[in-house]
Order: structure tokens, then C-alpha cells, then sequence
């Protein structure tokens, strides 16, 4: 490894005021090449593979379909999983997934989502993909409406 080293400073003449002929400016400097030694070994530096945190959650997209929410009615009823219906928790019902599976439900046309956990089976309307909670279609913006197309992704545990 090389390293600069001066050896000598440069110099200019200014020119005096009530003289008649300038100087040219001259320069003096050497530059003397000096070999340093590396205080530590040099390498190239190794290639970084960036995972994923461990806090990030990983998603499987399942698509998109329609989505409807869960009548007062069924409020304290028994689920497919034998637990009771709330209808202010965050659950939902699929007809394949397995109980516990956490899902996220996002409403493309508003742009909100919420994450579910499927604790039922269902639902059993004809073209509907997925039943969610009173307070999961809050959270989707689908209360007016009573069902909205959404896009389903399953996040892995």
C-alpha cells in the first residue's frame, strides 16, 4: 500500500507594486511515494443477506373474494370450534382454514385491513369467502353495506 507524503511546500512571488516586470509564480514540490503498512488485514467486505425481522410478519396470499359479517343473532353462540361467538372480537369463518389461523382482511376499496383469527366454519352463503365479526367490519369500513370484496392473506405463526 502507498501513501503521499510532501516534501516540499510550493511558493509564489507577488509582484510589486512599482516594478515594472512580473515574475512568473514557480513552484517547488516533490511528492515522494512512502509504502504504509495496514494496521489491520484488508478484505473485501462480505455480502449482506437481508432476512426478514423477526417481528415482521409473514404473509401467504389466499385472494379475493366477498366477505360478509356476522348478524347479532349468532352473539354468544357456539362456534365450529366450540368456543362462544363475540361478536367484538376480531375472529372469522372459513371454510377450510384451520381454527387459530390468523388472517388479514384488507378492503381495496378504502384501503383498511384487519387481522382475524378463524375460530368458525362458514360461510354458507353461495360466492362469500369469509364471515368476520361486528367489530372486524367496522374495522373494514363493510357496515353500511353488509358485505364488501376483499383480499385475504394467511400470516404464518
Amino acid at each position: 500500500m502507498l501513501g503521499l507524503a510532501p516534501l516540499a511546500a510550493s511558493s509564489a512571488a507577488t509582484p510589486d507594486a512599482g516594478a515594472s516586470r512580473i515574475e512568473p509564480a514557480t513552484s517547488a514540490a516533490i511528492i515522494e511515494l512512502v509504502p504504509v503498512q495496514p494496521s489491520a488485514e484488508v478484505t473485501a467486505p462480505a455480502v449482506m443477506v437481508e432476512e426478514p425481522a423477526p417481528s415482521a410478519l409473514q404473509e401467504t396470499v389466499l385472494g379475493r373474494g366477498s366477505a360478509s359479517y356476522y348478524a347479532s343473532k349468532f352473539n354468544g353462540r357456539r362456534t365450529a370450534s366450540g368456543e362462544r361467538f363475540d361478536n367484538s372480537d376480531l375472529t372469522a369463518a372459513h371454510r377450510s382454514l384451520p381454527f387459530g389461523s390468523r388472517v388479514r382482511v384488507t378492503n381495496p376499496a378504502n384501503g383498511r385491513s384487519v387481522v382475524v383469527r378463524v375460530n368458525d366454519r362458514g360461510p354458507f352463503t353461495r360466492g362469500r369467502l369469509i364471515d368476520v365479526s361486528r367489530a372486524a367490519a367496522e374495522e373494514l369500513g363493510m357496515v353500511a353495506r353488509g358485505h364488501a370484496d376483499v383480499e385475504l392473506a394467511l400470516i404464518a405463526n
